[in-house]
């Protein structure tokens, strides 16, 4: 099974030198147990489009969907045999980027 590990901040690539040491180091053990599907940053809300092109109507507006004090700042995409191992991940994930973890799974 697939799940998101969006990583919950209050700001854009705000990793201190030993958060970012420690994420590597888990990156690494995911990558080579193939577990880790993908990992990334992103920019912060401010620089996002948002696209609604429903019922005939195409609008484009500038900043993020939801406005929130926090938002995800980065995510992982792992692979997890059961939702045990996905959540021991998460919480190694959270210790790593000293960052909450919120855990969603895919549906298919």
């Amino acid at each position: 099974m697939r799940y998101l590990f969006a990583v919950i901040d209050s700001h854009t690539n705000s990793g201190t030198t030993d958060e970012m040491v420690a994420i590597d180091a888990f990156n690494e053990k995911i990558e080579a147990a193939g577990q880790r599907i993908l990992a990334a940053g992103l920019v912060a809300p401010a620089e996002a489009s948002v696209f609604d092109s429903r019922n005939g109507v195409h609008e484009v507006s500038r900043g993020p969907a939801n406005d929130s004090v926090v938002y995800m700042s980065g995510f992982w995409i792992i692979e997890a045999s059961n939702d045990d191992i996905a959540h021991e991940l998460a919480a190694e994930a959270s210790r790593s980027c000293n960052r909450k973890i919120e855990v969603r799974r895919f549906l298919r």
